[in-house]
């Protein structure tokens, strides 16, 4: 009796430790594996243990709810049939080497709460589907090859706080939608090709805290209301279009900002990249996020 209790015992723990995933959910992360050069990963998988033992995979009741692997030499492009993956929260592939277009099915990931594809090498445009990711708390897809214009959808992500899509080749305007993520700390667009106004409804952003556009063809008054915002740390808008009598008339005399950086200013800061901006700590999330960023390797 005694070793018949071990035994049950041992064979709940070891059904606790390795959960078993629907079958479409481990065929998607077998199919991601293979699209991504598995086996020539930094840190791979051995497909014939359980995917709880996977590197970078995260399960909760018998679903993948997270899939991390950032900075990992994922070379090749993501399959459609991640859209299996249907309870994930969390998909952070950044710094790879993943080209091609970001899968349809990506977008029907209603789970998602975070969307971290910075630093690869991703074509295509951001569609309309991306305001169905209502729970999404940062997007991010810095540093990549994406075309076509900023859709207003967008918008509607009201539980956005992070929003990265610097270094691409967004054109068109600033969608004025964006104006109204009242929960947006951190909104970079810089080195596109994104024209026009500033909507003036970015002063009402009260707990942005980095809001860097610079290096665009943005143009006309850039809105003053936007140096009073109460949490604004950081502010680029260096290389653009606009009207600079009515910039240097509206920068106030004294400023909480810790950077600011505008074309002809008088050292009122210490320039800093973009890029560096992007690594920043400074938006630091629980649970999101920034922690495996390449910096901290």
């Amino acid at each position: 009796m005694k070793k018949l209790f071990i035994l049950l015992v041992s064979f709940i723990l070891h059904n606790a430790v390795f959960a078993t995933i629907p079958e479409a959910e481990k065929k998607a992360l077998i199919d991601f594996y293979t699209s991504t050069n598995g086996l020539d990963w930094n840190k791979s998988w051995d497909l014939s243990k359980d995917a709880a033992t996977w590197y970078g995979v995260e399960i909760k009741d018998n679903h993948v709810i997270s899939l991390h692997l950032v900075d990992n030499n994922l070379n090749g492009t993501l399959p459609n049939s991640l859209g299996a993956l249907d309870k994930l929260q969390v998909l952070n592939l950044a710094f790879n080497l993943l080209e091609g277009e970001v899968p349809s099915s990506v977008f029907k990931l209603k789970k998602l709460m975070v969307l971290r594809l910075g630093k690869n090498k991703l074509t295509g445009n951001i569609p309309n589907e991306i305001g169905d990711l209502k729970n999404l708390v940062i997007l991010d897809f810095f540093s990549n090859q994406l075309s076509g214009i900023l859709p207003r959808s967008i918008g509607t992500l009201k539980n956005l706080k992070v929003l990265l899509i610097s270094d691409n080749n967004i054109t068109g305007r600033i969608p004025e939608e964006i104006g109204a993520l009242i929960h947006l700390e951190r909104f970079e667009i810089a080195d596109n090709n994104i024209y026009g106004d500033v909507p003036v409804n970015f002063g009402l952003l009260s707990n942005l805290k980095m809001l860097v556009l610079s290096e665009n063809r943005l143009s006309g008054e850039f809105p003053s209301v936007i140096f009073s915002l109460p949490n604004l740390k950081a502010l680029q808008i260096q290389k653009n279009l606009f009207d600079q009598e009515h910039l240097l008339n509206s920068i106030p005399t004294e400023t909480d900002l810790a950077l600011l950086d505008f074309d002809n200013d008088k050292n009122l800061s210490d320039r800093k990249n973009f890029k560096d901006i992007y690594r920043s700590g400074d938006t630091r999330m629980a649970d999101t996020i920034f922690e495996e960023d390449k910096e901290n390797k």
